[in-house]
């Protein structure tokens, strides 16, 4: 099982006094990415949020542009893609064109979002946001694989065009779409994409990991599909003591009030297709840090961090994308906590 790096950069205004600079935590974010190769993690994904609703950083494609520049191995990813808000050739132009700055190492993954909020400003119907995302990713399919695309749609019609330049990856680069509810991951199992998911999302709607990854896998495989991979993310420290352990714990209560605003809240205003962000606003708005469990958060001794990972290798799960500095844990302790990670606890996965 490979190990990435991972943040959603989150800095909501409900952090209050303890918000971050924002352009600080940027700058950050390329030293934590950069130091990620150089620890051995295999991949560095990095968020798409926007007007400082939850986390800083806009356009992962260009900081992942400036790390490929300072780095030779690591995998480079978005985590993930609004699609919706963008256009999909536009999206297809920049991927393939991070592909060939990075000689090869781009992961596209790309999701339909929670924050209406975002939507709103770019004009996008939030209510179609899945019919919208699928024929996107249909268009950015073709646009990699095909020298002239065109292509009729319902949302988009696009004049025959080629992308320039290709990708380095042939046919395309991988292509993952993030998920949280059963539709999206069986959608994307029956087409074919790779999936990608938030263990704490996956155990409210499927019970845990490993059922999630199975029923994927399953509906994958019945439509032809056998190599199809599946991805997950954790919040993770490398904890020493139960001072840690605690402090942790609460980070991760900080960090899902500060999210919550984003999720939709209104039964009557919230589309079909993500109506169970509405569970999941009201598992979050009660949870207490005893209700903290292996099932979204990695928190103790090397061994016990190095137990949960080998039981989630052992659901099939491909890699796992770690978030360290979830709840504004500062800069120096991520690196520190990066540091002790690869040294007590990586060895026993690669």
């Amino acid at each position: 099982m490979k190990i990435g790096y991972f943040t959603l950069t989150d800095n909501p205004p409900l952090y209050e006094e303890t918000q971050q600079n924002p352009q600080q935590m940027i700058r950050s974010l390329v030293e934590e990415a950069v130091y990620a190769e150089e620890l051995g993690f295999h991949s560095v994904w990095v968020p798409e949020h926007h007007f400082g609703l939850f986390g800083v950083l806009p356009s992962p494609s260009m900081l992942l542009a400036h790390v490929a520049a300072r780095t030779k191995r690591i995998e480079l990813a978005p985590a993930t893609v609004l699609l919706p808000v963008n256009h999909p050739i536009r999206m297809a132009e920049e991927y393939a064109l991070l592909d060939v700055l990075s000689n090869g190492r781009t992961i596209f993954s790309a999701g339909r979002g929670y924050d209406e909020r975002e939507y709103r400003v770019f004009g996008i119907d939030y209510n179609l946001s899945q019919e919208i995302f699928f024929e996107q990713l249909d268009i950015i399919k073709e646009a990699w694989t095909k020298r002239a695309v065109s292509y009729e749609g319902k949302h988009f019609q696009i004049p025959e065009i080629e992308v320039v330049p290709r990708p380095v990856q042939s046919p395309h680069p991988p292509v993952y779409v993030a998920s949280f509810s059963r539709p999206s991951l069986e959608k994307a199992a029956s087409l074919g994409f790779n999936v990608i998911f938030a263990p704490f999302a996956a155990a409210m709607v499927f019970g845990n990991v490993q059922e999630a990854a199975a029923q994927f896998r399953r509906t994958a495989e019945e439509n032809g599909f056998q190599d199809t991979k599946v991805k997950c993310s954790y919040f993770i420290q490398v904890s020493k003591n139960k001072w840690e352990v605690e402090s942790m714990a609460r980070r991760m209560l900080k960090y899902f009030r500060g999210i919550l605003p984003a999720f939709p809240q209104d039964p009557e205003k919230t589309p079909p297709s993500i109506r169970y962000f509405l569970d999941i606003v009201q598992r979050l708005s009660n949870m207490k840090t005893e209700d903290l469990s292996e099932r979204s958060i990695i928190n103790g001794d090397a061994e016990h961090c190095i137990r949960v990972l080998k039981d989630v290798e052992a659901a099939g799960i491909d890699e796992v994308i770690l978030y360290f500095n979830v709840g504004g844990l500062p800069h120096k302790d991520t690196m520190l906590q990066m540091e002790r990670f690869a040294q007590e606890v990586l060895p026993y996965i690669k």
